[in-house]
């Protein structure tokens, strides 16, 4: 009895070193391979071709995919049982462990948008006393911060009301950022590896990675921003201006402006969404078109010295632009940069342009 439990421990033995050698050894085959040998397997044939048509080609699966022992079973055990869903789709733990992955090759990118508000943490949202006393909590709050979560609100976070205390039920999930890497970029999304420029690039020509789309959780699916709407916003009757860059609708997605409510003189009057009615920030008065990029940086959103961006140290007005009387140097200013009117400090009146250039263009702005 004793020999025939020695000879099942050694088979045992042999069988775990059999299989750790072997996915070992499936490791390096599908490094080296550049993800063809994950691709070798039907149903991940259109995700591999996908990945060598993206900027991401030169890369392996491995460097940006989890790819512990339990993960590589969970795969076999797929693969052999026929059990894939028709689309195959990340797990939130899956996006978790990749999103450190990014730091890998995007290093800067990823410190900005770590040091950011977009890092935010599913503890700092979905806890935040100040937020849910004044708005109860609701699945929609997943379309931007946790659009990875598998689950209903409620079964993230409870009590559902405005008194709280809020607590995470998902607590593996509190030091997790809400948006990570994935919300608004595609690995496997068609495009080129990014290089050196030829010539310089001037602002209003800044390339748009092509990563760069939206995640629907909805669909489970990223969309391309050339996919995405502009809103059509109005300021009461007028119609606003709004910055055709592409990546302002990616921005759109998350900080949108809400229909007019009911008895308002915008729904009365059929006037459409008004600018800065929501989350959107749409820039009305001075800097009415200006893209959201114009002044934000995009994976922190940090505006510091954006006015220096487009504005010399002293404004027409011979004023130093960054210590006027707006939100930019003071958060609690009335004067909102993004809806800033020259009538608000120019109240009797706007003074004509002293010095004005003969250039024809500045004659057609200063006309209109």
């Amino acid at each position: 009895m004793r020999s025939l439990l020695q000879f099942a421990a050694l088979v045992a033995a042999s069988l775990a070193i059999a299989v750790t050698c072997a996915l070992s050894g499936a490791s390096y085959y599908y490094s080296s391979q550049h993800g063809q040998g994950c691709s070798s397997c039907h149903e991940m044939a259109v995700y591999g071709a996908g990945m060598h048509g993206s900027a991401h080609r030169n890369g392996t699966c491995l460097d940006c995919h989890e790819a512990s022992l339990a993960t590589k079973l969970r795969h076999i055990r797929v693969h052999l049982t026929r059990t894939w869903p028709e689309t195959i789709r990340l797990r939130e733990s899956d996006v978790f462990a990749m999103t450190p992955n990014c730091q890998k090759c995007h290093q800067q990118e990823y410190a900005s948008w770590h040091a950011g508000p977009h890092a935010a943490t599913y503890t700092q949202i979905f806890t935040n006393a100040g937020q849910n006393s004044r708005q109860h909590l609701m699945d929609d709050c997943l379309r931007c911060h946790g659009a990875h979560f598998n689950g209903a609100v409620r079964d993230l976070v409870q009590p559902q009301n405005e008194q709280g205390p809020w607590r995470l039920v998902r607590s593996d999930l509190a030091n997790q950022p809400t948006i990570p890497c994935q919300a608004c970029h595609q690995v496997h999304s068609h495009g080129t590896p990014q290089t050196r420029p030829a010539a310089r690039i001037s602002v209003g020509d800044e390339p748009i990675p092509d990563s760069l789309a939206f995640y629907d959780r909805r669909e489970g699916e990223h969309f391309a921003v050339a996919a995405l709407a502009l809103p059509v916003l109005h300021e009461g009757a007028r119609m606003v201006s709004v910055s055709p860059d592409p990546r302002s609708a990616l921005c759109y997605q998350c900080h949108a402006p809400r229909p007019p409510d009911t008895g308002t003189p915008a729904a009365l009057n059929g006037w459409g969404s008004q600018a800065g009615s929501g989350d959107d920030r749409t820039p009305t008065g001075v800097h009415e078109g200006l893209s959201c990029l114009s002044c934000h940086g995009g994976h922190n959103q940090n505006a510091r010295a954006s006015c220096k961006n487009c504005h010399p140290r002293m404004s027409n007005c011979g004023l130093d632009v960054e210590k006027m009387d707006t939100t930019y140097a003071d958060a609690k200013s009335p004067h909102n940069i993004h809806w800033a009117h020259c009538e608000d400090c120019h109240q009797h009146g706007i003074p004509a342009r002293e010095n004005a250039p003969a250039s024809p263009l500045h004659g057609a702005l200063a006309g209109n």
